[in-house]
């Protein structure tokens, strides 16, 4: 933050900032602490006096003999016996940090300003405050200065020790690995502390940084919940904290590595961005604020009205067996199904011939393509696809020409061995030759080939990111963030999409600077239908890769007839992954018809708002509604058998309940009823449909057909004038 700051005296004693149906209220008086006396729904008429009347606290027995406000940070100073939002010390001295208010500045009545000070300890922050006018998502972070001649050691810096309401008594976090991300795991929250690290060196698989807080009562359509992230690409921790006294904090920040961040006289650390938002809706209120955020104020402006493109990868089709003919035979059968983007993956540089070597030669192999790529690119292009091309910018392997000529070149810790994983290390991108090296191999091959896109991919945790014998990961982090700028700079219509073993690295800060994430690596439709529904709950579908996998997915071995994977592809930005030369002609033919449908509805899907819907166990049921809501898209999954002998009656949601509708069963082509006359027969929901209200869709509900497990099926709804 820059630019001085006008003195609080001339301001109100309490700062309000309404936008987007939220309200944040904080008292800020000169010499005081400063206090976050509310941050939630808007609440219509109040002000910041009297929210803090009606949050006044009294003594009580067995507890200080003044009421503990907290702070902002609930610092050691104030007291607050739960745990602070920012610790650290000088030397072991100015552990015990008193924040106090210097000045506060409101800005354009959209953001809120506070400068606190410890004038003892000779440290200072600023927190700002800004709430999104379309969404009202909140975003707050803190920048800490040493105002002293000595240096300060950070220990830990939250964003913001955000206070919660009291009635929220869930928490749904968001867990899994690799091949399995995005798995929600519920817990009641209860006195203390809910503690989720993760020191992997990217976002991660297992410990995603944000969740939602619910009421005990809230479902997918109603009650109040608050859904949060830290947007941040590197270590990490999320805690939800219960008091004593009835009170809960919520905290996210970096996870710093011992003596990682030491502030030096005069310097800044800034923490991640904390996105928070709240919702009366339910978790589908969530998701839309997020998702609509997203599209308004993340996406670049270059993509954000671009249609996204049905992608061949070629990655399941052949691995690391490249040859220049079977792949220009493979882009002209994706092309002759629809696939609008070509993107090679591993395997096309230096001797990359298998996992184990050649990460870090960044030039084509002469060996497989002594020609280059210009006839492949060539290809590509007169088939009317744009081409993509894969790298792992961040690690090298041992058995590679970079790394026998620059061994030093890799993190690590002082007589530490290096954990192995993957048979690749972790390249130090804090050393300025390092990025250098890359940029201009990145930069060389984009200029000669024309590349379109990038799948930056990263494959292993770093375990011990220690450059010249310190905690590196925060500046690892922050040059991934370089590099990706530099190179988007350099080449202004390149896109880039994050994938890291699938979805490690999904996070808001990485969408900054790409377009995409790669949501896993598991292409069975089954599983992702689980992993989609997670994931959605923060992130467009319009990002979210959804490929169209082989028959039989190569990480689960289950065996999955061609019209389900295409549907469970269709909610996200479509692909494929297969060898298109194993399918049979009738599979193309539906995979080739599947296209075409995502085609025709993307805009809905990707544009309308989203909503997953309370869903029978066994099943998958989520839709996208048209903002004016003529019309609507509803997946409906069937993922194992049922109990009973028929399935529950759909529900659908976000009609207009006034207006009729025309009622279509559109996916798959050929009527998957197992048994005959079904209510896709007598409603003629493959043909012309039916005339139903928008209430009774919503109220009675539709019942599906009674169909085998791995079937999807897709209804289009359409207003009448």
């Amino acid at each position: 933050m820059s630019g001085p700051f006008e003195d609080s005296e001339s301001k109100p004693h309490h700062l309000e900032l309404r936008a987007g149906g939220a309200l944040l209220a904080i008292e800020a008086s000169a010499g005081m602490r400063p206090v976050l006396i509310y941050a939630g729904p808007d609440i219509s008429g109040i002000t910041g006096e009297e929210l803090a009347l009606l949050a006044t606290r009294q003594h009580a027995p067995g507890t200080p003999s003044i009421p503990l406000r907290g702070s902002l940070l609930n610092e050691i100073g104030t007291g607050i016996s739960g745990p602070s939002g920012i610790t650290g010390h000088r030397e072991g001295q100015d552990w015990a940090l008193d924040l106090r208010v210097v000045s506060t500045k409101m800005v354009n009545g959209k953001s809120i300003h506070v400068r606190c000070e410890d004038k003892k300890a000779r440290i200072g922050t600023n927190h700002v405050f800004e709430i999104d006018a379309s969404t009202g998502m909140l975003r707050s972070s803190t920048s800490v200065d040493n105002i002293g001649d000595a240096p300060f050691q950070i220990d830990w810096c939250a964003a913001l020790c955000l206070p919660f309401d009291q009635r929220l008594e869930r928490f749904l976090s968001f867990t899994g690995r690799w091949a399995q991300e995005f798995q929600i795991e519920e817990v009641a929250l209860f006195n203390g502390s809910i503690v989720r690290e993760n020191k992997s060196g990217r976002t991660s698989h297992d410990v995603f940084p944000g969740g939602i807080l619910a009421c005990r009562d809230t479902t997918e359509q109603s009650g109040l919940a608050l859904g949060f992230h830290l947007a941040w690409s590197g270590n990490h921790k999320l805690r939800v904290d219960r008091h004593s006294d009835g009170r809960g904090f919520l905290q996210l920040g970096e996870l710093l590595f011992p003596g990682e961040l030491r502030l030096e006289a005069g310097e800044r650390y800034q923490t991640p961005q904390l996105l928070s938002v709240w919702s009366q809706n339910g978790t589908n209120g969530i998701a839309q604020a997020f998702h609509r955020f997203f599209n308004d104020t993340v996406a670049d402006p270059r993509t954000r009205n671009k249609p996204r493109p049905v992608h061949f990868n070629t990655w399941e089709a052949v691995y690391f067996d490249h040859d220049e003919d079977t792949l220009i035979e493979l882009a002209k059968s994706a092309a002759s199904v629809g696939a609008e983007r070509f993107v090679l993956d591993d395997g096309w540089f230096g001797g990359r011939r298998n996992d184990a070597t050649g990460l870090g030669d960044w030039w084509v192999s002469e060996d497989v393509f002594p020609n280059g790529l210009h006839q492949l690119v060539k290809t590509v292009r007169e088939l009317g696809m744009e081409f993509g091309l894969w790298f792992e910018p961040e690690m090298v392997n041992p058995d590679s020409d970079l790394y026998r000529t620059h061994p030093d070149w890799v993190l690590g810790a002082d007589s530490v061995e290096i954990v192995p994983f993957r048979g690749q290390l972790t390249l130090d991108l804090t050393k300025k030759e390092v990025v250098t090296y890359l940029f201009e191999k990145i930069s060389k091959l984009v200029n000669e080939y024309g590349i379109d896109y990038i799948k930056w991919d990263m494959n292993r945790d770093t375990h011990h990111p220690g450059s010249e014998g310190k905690g590196a990961m925060h500046r690892q982090t922050m040059a991934v963030y370089g590099l990706l700028d530099r190179l988007r700079e350099k080449h202004p219509a390149l896109e880039i999409e994050s994938c890291s073993s699938g979805g490690g690295r999904a996070d808001y800060r990485i969408l900054e600077r790409t377009d995409r994430i790669w949501t896993s690596d598991n292409n069975d439709a089954r599983e992702r239908q689980i992993i989609q529904r997670g994931a959605a709950h923060f992130f467009p579908l319009r990002i979210l890769g959804s490929h169209v996998g082989p028959r039989r997915c190569h990480i689960t071995g289950r065996e999955l007839p061609m019209a389900f994977r295409v549907g469970s592809a269709v909610f996200g930005s479509m692909g494929m992954e297969l060898d298109l030369r194993d399918e049979s002609e009738e599979d193309l033919a539906i995979l080739k018809a599947g296209i075409a449908l995502y085609k025709k509805h993307r805009h809905l899907i990707h544009e309308g708002s989203y909503l997953a819907l309370p869903s029978a166990k066994g099943t998958n049921l989520v839709g996208c509604v048209a903002r004016d809501k003529q019309e609507a898209f509803f997946s409906y999954a069937k993922l194992e058998t049922d109990l009973a002998t028929l399935p529950q009656r759909i529900h659908f949601a976000g009609l207009d309940p006034a207006k009729d509708y025309q009622l279509r069963m559109i996916w798959p082509e050929t009527n998957p009823s197992i048994s005959s006359p079904s209510i896709v027969d007598q409603a003629d929901l493959q043909g012309k449909g039916v005339r139903i209200s928008g209430a009774a869709l919503v109220d009675f509900g539709v019942q599906p057909p009674l169909t085998f497990p791995d079937t999807c099926l897709f209804y289009h709804l359409r207003a009448f004038e």
